[in-house]
């Protein structure tokens, strides 16, 4: 039995200590948006934040996540989706099949987290995901976009 915070919520799944995250996401709790891809943590397709850090959730076993962890989706992200990411994602339409996109967006996230402005080198390295569709023009527009979005919403508080 493992005890996970997802999303704000406290879930307990019944399953090996060894089960990726990512199945448990998946398969025990209905959270599909994050995805399945190449399963060897290469493509980011299953990033996910622990804790505010963007991690690949293909690669880590539920075991590692403490009951006192924070785990979010794309689902938890902004659920109304108003997060400046996904304002942006829209507003410039970023993805092309979209497959990919939620743990864009999610690599997005916690980078914007720990550098509010970052450069086309800080997007480079820290948004790695593989986009077979090759949208990275608009993704790196779409991370400037949400930067400002996030500037601007700061600017009114």
């Amino acid at each position: 039995m493992a005890k996970l915070k997802i999303n704000g919520k406290t879930v307990e799944v019944d399953v090996d200590a060894e089960t990726p995250l990512l199945w448990v996401l998946r398969e025990q709790l209905r959270l599909t948006g994050t995805k399945y891809a190449c399963g060897i943590g290469a493509c980011g397709a299953c990033t996910v934040h622990i804790d505010g850090q963007a991690v690949r959730s293909c690669l880590m076993p539920v075991s590692a996540v403490g009951p006192d962890q924070a785990v979010v989706t794309i689902e938890g992200l902004s659920p109304d989706h108003s997060h400046p990411l996904q304002q942006a994602w829209e507003q410039l339409d970023v993805p092309q099949c979209g497959y990919c996109q939620p743990g864009m967006i999610m690599s997005a996230a916690a980078l914007l987290s720990q550098k509010p402005n970052p450069s086309d080198a800080d997007i480079d390295a820290n948004v790695t995901n593989i986009c077979r569709c090759g949208t990275y023009n608009r993704v790196r527009r779409g991370i400037h976009l949400a930067a400002e979005i996030n500037k601007r919403g700061r600017a009114h508080e």
